[in-house]
């Protein structure tokens, strides 16, 4: 029997880092892996950096603008479908 935790994950995957002068620059990713006996879908995207300066550690996210601009239009898309449906 094949579960769902077999076939999904969700992973946060660090890069190589890279100095320049004092400050350590560290990339993260996280991937969505979705596996089916025949193939599967992999969907990447950059989290964050971190920033190591002094000893101490930050986490600076990474806004993905055009992701968050293609789900307001998605909502938007559904909920002019909605209001056709509802008005005809």
């Amino acid at each position: 029997m094949v579960q769902v935790k077999d076939m999904v994950s969700w992973k946060t995957e660090t890069g190589d880092s890279v100095e320049a002068s004092d400050v350590t620059l560290t990339p993260q990713s996280q991937s969505l892996l979705v596996r089916w006996p025949n193939g599967g879908w992999v969907w990447n995207r950059p989290a964050a950096v971190l920033v190591e300066r002094g000893g101490e550690t930050e986490r600076v996210p990474i806004v993905d603008v055009t992701r968050k601009a293609q789900v307001g239009l998605l909502g938007l898309a559904a909920l002019c479908g909605l209001a056709a449906l509802v008005l005809s």
